[in-house]
């Protein structure tokens, strides 16, 4: 329903923008984007950070296991040069997934770090990796179409609609951003949730969430902002106003829900 209200403020944009030809190039051109996200995205991110396929007996041993107990293929692994402690999944499909891992992440406890993979595997398992993608591929869309909007104004002032250029440049790309934000949250506490039901340890997690949360904001990843819903914890520097638009729950919130869980 969420992607669907994205895709309809996408359409309605264009619409705003040159009626019904608009309507239609904006409709040509997601089509293009969702194919894009759907076969490049995991490649994209992976190369943002200089991910690399890694052999690891401890975390593979974890990852076999729980993707055993969660129904799905074992994910390739990969390896992220930092010390700050995190973790994404990425992937269009169970079958066609990773875990990409830090390593930082690796001096974690064995039920924390069983905690965070299992956090990962069920955004594998919940196809949320392809749905995030797809959320930011549209809301990015809608601010690239605002944009345009704004600089019609100064190649055609007869046709100018105020009203028309409000919806275009202010609401449509907020109300992008929120939908896209409540994508991302809601699928953070369902994925910490099957992690604590995968491993029968919801308190491991939520020790995990601590320590990375803590160590991130000492030692923040340098990378794209556009890429923190993919993280299990928002990975870089944060001020009130990165966190008025986060992409994940608040902490507390999360890691209260897991301390309530009973397994």
């Amino acid at each position: 329903m969420l992607l669907t209200t994205l895709g309809a403020i996408f359409l309605a944009v264009g619409f705003l923008l040159a009626g019904f030809s608009g309507m239609l190039f904006a409709l040509l051109l997601a089509i293009i984007l969702d194919l894009s996200a759907y076969w490049w995205s995991d490649r994209l991110v992976l190369g943002l950070y200089n991910a690399k396929e890694f052999k690891d007996e401890r975390v593979e041993r974890m990852l076999e296991r729980l993707a055993s107990k969660a129904g799905i293929p074992k994910p390739k692994l990969y390896l992220i040069e930092t010390e700050s402690p995190n973790a994404f999944a990425t992937g269009r499909n169970p079958k066609n997934s990773a875990v990409a891992v830090t390593r930082g992440l690796l001096d974690l406890e064995d039920d924390e770090l069983e905690g965070v993979l299992g956090h990962e595997l069920a955004h594998i398992k919940n196809r949320d990796c392809l749905i995030s993608a797809l959320a930011a591929v549209f809301a990015t869309a809608i601010a690239f179409l605002a944009q345009i909007g704004y600089w019609s104004i100064f190649a055609d002032r007869e046709r100018f609609n105020p009203f028309a250029l409000l919806l275009i440049i202010l609401f449509a790309p907020l109300a992008a951003t929120l939908v896209r934000l409540a994508i991302s949250r809601e699928r953070e506490y369902l994925a910490d949730q099957l992690s604590a039901y995968l491993t029968r340890k919801p308190k491991a997690l939520a020790s995990a969430l601590r320590k990375i949360a803590e160590r991130s904001q000492r030692h923040p990843i340098r990378g794209s902002a556009a890429t923190s819903h993919l993280w299990i914890v928002n990975p870089f520097k944060q001020d009130w106003f990165t966190q008025l638009f986060s992409t994940h729950p608040p902490l507390e919130k999360r890691i209260a829900r897991l301390e309530a869980i009973k397994v």
